[in-house]
């Protein structure tokens, strides 16, 4: 049975000393009080600083209600400072929700980047996920007045191709993915692209690359927009490795199929229908993958 008795925080601190067992959801660990208190402003912190009473078990466990499995993560984490996850670890969204109760923000931060550096499948994923994508490219003729000075205008006329990609995706981590990794480019600046709807699992992209005899005062005043792709460029100065993420022009069909290809691989889908010739993949009119 549980110790339900609340004593002072000085007498709490004083009779806690190393070693220090808890007794987490049924699960026991054995540390220190130099681990606990690592990150003194967290919830553990509070408790094995005196700051929050803690309640012992019949065995005199320091006992705390939470998940025990997953607690051998933040607990290591504590001892390093690094968060060393096994391959395959499909429990991502539990450890977050318990470094949160637990108010370990340096783990918190640390979760954040394990999920945009670790690809989706490695964080587990539905088997069978499929995808399907449709492509369609259309050019249009644009007119428009070229001003060489005070009323002086040349009229002008150029092609250009607008781009509409449709896409479905039973995997709706995904679809976040993707939002993630493509860009529209805006007179406004840079904004990510939306799924259609919350509710529904589609993606449409709409684009239209600037040609070199468009000036870009007309492109924008069309409203057109550009779609980019967010690629590593790593530079090194001092010893330091330094990477950052450098925007790149997606130009025509060809080069959006590539990409989305690269990112649905490495993602575990393999490429299962291709239309019209599967010897052209990069010229296909509709693709389906399917994640095995």
């Amino acid at each position: 049975m549980l110790n339900l008795n609340s004593p002072d925080d000085n007498s709490n601190r004083n009779s806690l000393q190393d070693p220090v067992s808890l007794n987490v959801g049924g699960e026991v660990y054995t540390t220190t009080l130099d681990t606990l208190t690592r990150c003194r402003d967290s919830m553990l912190g509070a408790m094995f600083t005196g700051q929050i009473p803690v309640l012992k078990d019949n065995r005199g466990n320091v006992f705390i209600d939470r998940d025990g499995k997953v607690f051998r993560h933040i607990l290591n984490y504590l001892r390093s400072s690094s968060l060393d996850l096994p391959d395959g670890f499909s429990e991502l969204a539990l450890l977050r929700r318990e470094a949160d109760f637990f108010q370990i923000r340096p783990l918190l931060e640390e979760i954040r980047h394990y999920e945009t550096s670790v690809p989706l499948s490695l964080r587990g994923g539905p088997l069978g996920a499929m995808i399907m994508v449709n492509v369609d490219c259309k050019v249009r003729v644009l007119h428009f007045n070229l001003r060489h000075g005070p009323e002086n205008y040349e009229l002008r006329t150029c092609s250009v191709q607008a781009f509409t990609v449709d896409l479905f995706c039973t995997w709706r981590a995904f679809l976040t993915l993707l939002c993630e990794r493509f860009t529209y480019r805006t007179s406004q600046g840079l904004t990510s692209p939306r799924p259609c709807n919350p509710r529904q699992n589609r993606l449409k992209l709409e684009w239209v690359p600037r040609p070199d005899e468009l000036p870009q005062d007309q492109y924008d005043k069309q409203r057109y927009r550009g779609l980019t792709i967010s690629n590593p460029e790593v530079s090194q100065s001092a010893d330091i490795m330094n990477m950052h993420w450098s925007p790149c022009e997606i130009t025509d069909m060809q080069g959006f199929v590539e990409e989305l290809l690269k990112v649905s691989l490495a993602e575990g889908f393999k490429v299962d229908l291709v239309t019209p010739d599967p010897a052209e993949i990069l010229n296909c009119t509709s693709l389906r993958l399917i994640k095995c």
